[in-house]
């Protein structure tokens, strides 16, 4: 069977300025950003072509897919609105360009020379916005930050600081004050580089860095979906995306509104708002769907769930994140709690949607950093608001440890240098010792036994009865309290 590309019959493409460049050619971008520029280009409201690269600068199977597909493929949306199956698939046209800048240097040097270049959007994970100590002159720096400090200092030598190519980042990574961190870090590999308050003044004053905020559940496809594709449109796709219906980006910060001006999503009928702060949606949607995901994705791994849905129809899994949302979640948000419960059960209704083959490895990957981001803060503020202990939200750090021990089943996706940390220092004859080297690493920003008066014994505790018990039994316990 043939394979997609630009002499397929159903494609029409049209000629558009590359006015964005995309750091991360995964799932979910390509389900959500791509999607949502795509249609907003069908209606008209936007006029632009999007230039994808991989993060780490790698030549990866992904890139290579969208290249022999000369970057199209289906996006396959399902659910269930207004209580009636529904499913949409649209072919996505927006992306003109995927490609390694290691692989192909003047091409990313063009883009960044180019004048139609406007955007800038991203989703490196949680562990992307972070500061080392690289080289930010060359423009393969080892960071995300380091790349966009040179990307940055290229662009405005090779435009003698002209204040009018400035570019606005749009940042998509499920870390708090995204944007706002990056550009902290521009700042600081700049000044290590001696780039020149000239070039620091022209980042201020010609750069918008916007937070955003971003919901859609990618479950990306499976070998059903591309034989369900492969007989619907005669080719095949290798770089298909599935996911839900539903969508939201809350894009915020003090250019917000020149933002919406220069891209009026919302315009196109798109789930897409424009505010001065992204934190209200964020702090509930963080805490309560990802914070639910990575809560639930280590003790629903360690009983032999292998997707969302199945882990939603386990009893007691089930019932564990309900709780665990009910008890712990809401009542350390500062919203009114009758809207926090209604939004609660909306996106648990998410959690069950049959038709969406969301992995839970898929959820796993990078699980250290992202149960610090989506699921300390709420254990942090029970204590801090409610002198309490937050149990499940201990047994979710247990389970999570329990899941990278060295005999685990499952085998994680993470730093490699954590990972070995952990099995280096893993002695099941002294569990206690093996949680405080784990806390007391840098694998976490901060040390959460020295931050929560009780927190190391109770995941002692909790990761010893795991491994002595199993996770139903243990999981049974604490649910009997």
């Amino acid at each position: 069977m043939k394979q997609l590309n630009n002499s397929d019959s159903e494609v029409k493409r049209i000629s558009r300025p590359t006015k964005v460049l995309q750091f991360g050619e995964g799932n979910f971008l390509r389900a959500f950003v791509d999607w949502i520029l795509d249609t907003a280009n069908e209606k008209g409201v936007i006029d632009t072509s999007v230039a994808v690269v991989s993060p780490r600068f790698k030549y990866n199977p992904t890139i290579q897919n969208l290249e022999k597909q000369d970057c199209l493929y289906n996006v396959c949306l399902e659910g269930v609105e207004n209580g009636t199956p529904k499913k949409e698939t649209r072919l996505i046209t927006v992306i003109d360009k995927a490609f390694s800048p290691n692989e192909n240097p003047d091409l990313y040097t063009s883009l960044i020379e180019s004048p139609e270049l406007r955007f800038v959007v991203s989703n490196t994970t949680e562990q992307g916005i972070k500061y080392d100590d690289d080289d930010a002159t060359k423009l393969c720096a080892a960071t995300f930050p380091g790349k966009v400090t040179a990307l940055l200092n290229h662009r405005y030598k090779h435009f003698n600081g002209d204040k009018d190519k400035g570019l606005i980042f749009l940042c998509c990574e499920l870390s708090e004050n995204n944007a706002a961190r990056l550009k902290e870090y521009i700042a600081k590999h700049a000044e290590n580089a001696g780039m020149g308050k000239e070039f620091l003044d022209w980042v201020d004053d010609s750069c918008i860095f916007c937070d955003t905020l971003v919901d859609r559940i990618v479950s990306g496809y499976s070998e059903d979906s591309v034989k369900e594709i492969e007989k619907e449109k005669g080719y095949t796709d290798n770089a298909l995306v599935k996911g839900e219906l539903y969508h939201l980006w809350v894009i915020g910060g003090d250019g917000a509104e020149k933002v919406k001006e220069e891209l009026p999503l919302d315009k196109a009928g798109l789930n897409v708002y424009f505010l001065p702060s992204v934190k209200e949606f964020r702090d509930k949607k963080v805490r309560i769907l990802n914070g639910a995901h990575t809560g639930m994705v280590a003790l629903s791994i360690l009983a032999g769930n292998d997707t969302v849905f199945e882990a939603f129809s386990d009893t007691e899994i089930n019932k564990f994140v309900n709780r665990f949302i009910e008890e712990e979640v809401i009542p350390v948000i500062d919203e009114d709690p009758e809207e926090l419960k209604k939004f609660s059960a909306e996106i648990l209704e998410r959690f069950t949607n049959p038709y969406i083959n969301h992995q839970l490895r898929s959820i796993a990957l990078n699980s250290l950093s992202k149960w610090e981001t989506r699921n300390y803060p709420t254990l942090k503020d029970n204590w801090t608001k409610q002198n309490k202990l937050a149990d499940l939200s201990v047994f979710t750090l247990a389970a999570l440890l329990a899941m990278y021990a060295p005999d685990s089943p499952f085998t994680p996706e993470d730093n490699p240098e954590h990972v070995k940390f952990i099995k280096d220092n893993w002695n099941d004859k002294d569990l206690k010792s093996t949680v405080a080297a784990i806390l007391d690493s840098d694998i976490f920003t901060v040390n959460f036994g020295k931050e929560i008066p009780g927190l190391l014994e109770k995941t002692t505790e909790y990761l010893t009865s795991i491994r002595k018990d199993g996770i139903r039994k243990a999981l049974a316990t604490v649910l009997a309290k």
